[in-house]
């Protein structure tokens, strides 16, 4: 060892979330942890003896003892990784591990451990496992955040503030709109996951190459043994039972190298985290300086510099941030994988795993995070109207051009107030007292008139209505994490 290099310790090995703050600490992080996956593995193992049992080819103690005993405790973590480098998956590792395990604890169970199964039916169920166990977290905290955004909504339908448009002031709109699309947002992304948790997480059961040829094999053997008959149909009933078993659902045929399951799954925890990161981005635009219309919940030690002790930085929308901005560059890795060579690729399936791992645990903690965002969310109403007064009436010019447009013509009114419109810019003169320079206004307005237009609370449009209208559709139903 070079005199430079640290030795390696057990703990320095452990992912602890040093560069990956969103998710540190949070439940997704548990959920989605090497402990975990082999937990999951364990549990695949044992769902598929108990399906092969409660088919009749597998003594019911037998599955009894496996199923008490297949505890990730009971097995060396750092061990299993460092075997699993030998067969390229961690399955053998923990096949050979547990099965010595059940052998020393239950030798006649001891045989029944992976029988007539593949690396690859255990592991993409156990992903699947882990896949769910990560999307119910993430259900429950984006009804967290669907509970505040419509309070949010529903407490500033009428609370004025500036739409902007290329960055720039465009025409009065309210936060409650605001709030609102985000709402909307939350709750179609809600309602798509838990389709997916419903539908689309699946068991992998197909053996060797997809033709489940060991798990039929043992079947036969079993009733060959004992002058029966093997029924027609085992095969579906055996996956069926296994999914059952886990809480999954059962495909129409084993999916080895047919990976739109993986590749869906990263779409749309890609999706999920983009309308966190919008929700995200808007707060740290709307909590600059000079602006100053939204502020993070403080909380000690949040938001500070290290540098600038007056700072009080988006610390929470940052780092929901920077997993949406991560996600989707991890999905596109599981949508190439869909390239997968034969019955079972060699890389392809290999490649899936840790992107799969970031998507859930990343997204899992931009849920976590937003939820405490908008839960907390400080709102300045009079802010966000000293910011719709800067511009001296300019943000609803558009409102005076369509109240012109029957009188001068729809160009000719466009151009008048362009053109006051430049002079108030210009001078900093309110647009109302720029307008009554201009004779084709002055005969017809007078300053009351021009007041009364150029109220931003008069140009909402239908605003308030849309808010209630989204309030209507997005109130609460079953939430996702009802799902089993």
């Amino acid at each position: 060892m070079n005199a430079t290099t640290p030795p390696a310790h057990a703990a320095d090995t452990i992912d602890a979330g040093l560069l990956s703050p969103v998710r540190a600490g949070t439940p997704a992080e548990a959920a989605t942890s090497d402990g975990a996956w082999l937990q999951a593995l364990l549990d695949a193992e044992a769902a598929l003896v108990r399906a092969q049992a409660g088919l009749g080819n597998v003594p019911g103690a037998a599955a009894e003892a496996i199923t008490e005993l297949a505890r990730a405790e009971r097995l060396d973590l750092r061990e299993i990784a460092l075997l699993s480098r030998g067969a390229a998956n961690p399955v053998v590792a923990v096949v050979q591990a547990f099965t010595a395990l059940v052998a020393d604890k239950a030798p006649d169970a001891a045989d029944y451990v992976h029988r007539g199964s593949t690396s690859q039916d255990i592991f993409d169920t156990a992903l699947m496992l882990v896949a769910g166990r990560t999307l119910d977290l993430l259900a429950a905290d984006l009804d967290g955040i669907a509970a505040s955004l419509r309070t949010l909504a529903d407490e500033h339908r009428q609370t004025l503030m500036a739409g902007r448009t290329l960055a720039l002031h465009a025409v009065p709109t309210t936060f409650g709109l605001k709030a609102t699309g985000w709402l909307a947002a939350v709750c179609d992304t809600r309602e798509r996951l838990r389709r997916l948790r419903s539908d689309g997480l699946v068991v992998q059961l197909g053996g060797a190459a997809g033709t489940l040829a060991g798990y039929v094999e043992y079947e036969r053997l079993h009733r060959e043994a004992r002058q029966e008959t093997v029924a027609e149909g085992y095969a579906a009933r055996l996956a069926e039972r296994f999914a059952a078993e886990t809480g999954l659902s059962a495909p129409a045929l084993p999916w080895h190298s047919h990976r739109a399951p993986i590749a869906a799954l990263g779409a749309e925890l890609a999706l999920a985290t983009g309308v966190l990161g919008k929700i995200a981005v808007d707060v740290q635009s709307l909590a600059r300086t000079e602006t100053a219309e939204l502020a993070e919940p403080a909380a000690a030690g949040r938001g500070v510099s290290s540098a600038m002790p007056q700072k009080r930085n988006p610390a929470l929308a940052t780092l929901i941030r920077s997993a949406a901005l991560q996600v989707p560059a991890y999905a596109g890795v599981l949508a190439q994988t869909m390239l997968s060579e034969d019955e079972r690729s060699a890389g392809a399936w290999h490649a899936e795993w840790q992107p799969l791992r970031e998507c859930l645990r990343l997204a899992g903690g931009a849920a976590h995070t937003a939820r405490e965002l908008v839960a907390g969310l400080e709102v300045s109403p009079g802010r966000m109207r000293a910011n719709l007064d800067l511009t001296g009436g300019l943000i609803v010019s558009e409102r005076l051009a369509a109240v012109l447009a029957p009188v001068l013509g729809k160009a000719a009114a466009k151009d008048v107030i362009s053109r006051a419109a430049r002079r108030a810019a210009a001078s900093g003169l309110p647009l109302a007292e720029v307008l009554l320079n201009e004779d084709v206004i002055a005969e017809r307005f007078g300053v009351r008139d021009l007041e009364r237009l150029l109220d931003p609370a008069g140009y909402t449009g239908a605003a308030e209505e849309l808010t209630a209208r989204a309030l209507r559709h997005y109130a609460p139903r079953q939430s996702m994490s009802d799902t089993p």
